[in-house]
């Protein structure tokens, strides 16, 4: 199969003819029918995840069709259009257990712990619990985006950080996270201000249903201050300025969600933690078996992670697409089709 190999990290990957996984015990092979281009792609790219081992193919927002059944797979056949979160749970330990997959302590994650979605073909272990069938009617680049950023920000906004018509919600960087964060924090009744250096990335933020962006500047606290201040923030980007900007942003008793990686640490006021009592909630993927709440809300038109695509690029296109997020986060999604 082709495949979008690492041989350095930050040196330029490049296409090549790789051996096709095989299905191993409880697992399936899915065909890759889409998949989505991620900031953490590119953190893996770079060096930052430990858990990476060189050659490596990047990768882990993706829908496709069954290609092939490991023994011990019951209930899925080839040929099912599926997806599945980027966290692939084991199912049998105590946090899968009572429900919280998404931080399963044996967890697999493509493109991180093994071989991922920048190929033709990508494996996908434990399949009885984290695969997800998809409606007939859900075309698979947007499939893609949802077990990544759109699942991220849908389990982050509704069920880590609660969040309610008329609070005001900051969501800081206007990336796949960011936008799926406005468009589901709106749909939730809220008040969303977006903050970013990009202005075309505000303005698909407001075309989201924010209903102030703000340029990201060293005045942007006393902004959202005269704003009324933040209930909730959210840094979607992972940048300690940020961090650092959100919990200033907060009112008393706020709570911060952080959702973007901080591979470089971050410093945190303690002091104004307690004495605001702020709450700082960590969120990272969701489960599967959390699915069916969203892509109801995706049937029914309420939420529309279809639009936040805005381009489409080939496994050829792909590794200069991923060394351009070096120079910053394009606004919108990107999905490559292999």
């Amino acid at each position: 199969m082709r495949a979008v190999v690492v041989e350095q990290y930050g040196v330029l990957p490049v296409v090549q003819e790789v051996p096709r996984p095989e299905p191993a015990d409880g697992s399936v092979v899915l065909k890759v029918e889409a998949t989505g281009l991620c900031r953490s792609d590119w953190h893996g790219w770079m060096g930052h995840d430990s858990d990476i081992v060189l050659p490596h193919v990047p990768g882990h927002e993706l829908a496709g069709t069954i290609a092939a059944v490991g023994s011990g797979v019951h209930g899925w056949q080839v040929g099912e259009r599926v997806t599945t979160p980027f966290i692939c749970a084991c199912g049998a330990c105590e946090q899968c257990r009572e429900g919280n997959q998404q931080v399963c302590p044996n967890q697999l994650q493509p493109g991180f712990n093994y071989w991922g979605s920048f190929a033709e073909y990508v494996a996908v272990p434990y399949a009885e619990v984290n695969l997800v069938r998809l409606p007939d009617d859900l075309d698979f680049a947007t499939a893609a985006g949802l077990g990544c950023r759109f699942a991220t920000s849908f389990r982050a906004i509704h069920q880590v950080g609660k969040v309610v018509a008329g609070e005001n919600v900051v969501v800081f960087g206007c990336g796949g996270v960011g936008l799926s964060a406005v468009m589901i924090a709106a749909a939730l009744g809220a008040r969303v201000i977006a903050v970013d250096t990009n202005p075309d990335a505000l303005k698909l933020a407001r075309e989201y249903g924010a209903s102030d962006t703000l340029q990201a500047s060293s005045t942007t606290v006393q902004e959202i201050r005269d704003l009324g201040g933040a209930h909730v923030t959210m840094d979607a980007l992972g940048s300690n300025d940020i961090v650092q900007q959100a919990l200033l942003s907060l009112r008393p008793r706020g709570r911060h969600l952080q959702v973007g990686l901080l591979p470089s640490g971050v410093q945190l006021d303690v002091g104004r933690l307690i004495g605001q009592e702020l709450q700082w909630l960590g969120s990272h993927g969701m489960p599967a078996h959390a699915y069916p709440e969203m892509l109801t809300l995706v049937a029914t038109g309420n939420l529309k992670p279809a639009d936040l695509i805005t381009r489409t690029i080939t496994l050829e296109q792909t590794p200069a697409a991923l060394a351009a997020l070096t120079n910053g986060t394009p606004a919108g999604v990107t999905v490559i089709k292999p």
